[in-house]
């Protein structure tokens, strides 16, 4: 799995599409209720955080903040042009 909002979205959707099979999910109940419960909290918070980025992103921009003066991982790079 990458680590990007793009993997997590169709990861997501893999987890919903099992909760969706009745067969699958009369053998596996209560450990898809789980796996499900677990995913959603975890997807739940990298969310929160990428929301973090988005708004630091925001006021960075706003404020013609310089990327060196922000914390690493409030630095938004370009997959492209990493270097900039």
């Amino acid at each position: 799995m990458n680590n990007d909002l793009s993997s997590l979205n169709n990861y997501l959707f893999e987890e919903l599409e099992r909760l969706n099979d009745d067969e699958e999910l009369e053998k596996n109940l209560d450990k898809e209720l789980k796996r499900s419960k677990a995913i959603s909290s975890i997807a739940k918070n990298i969310i929160d955080n990428a929301n973090v980025v988005l708004e630091a992103a925001k006021l960075q921009n706003e404020y013609g903040i310089e990327k060196k003066e922000l914390p690493k991982l409030l630095q938004i790079e370009n997959k492209e042009n990493s270097d900039s």
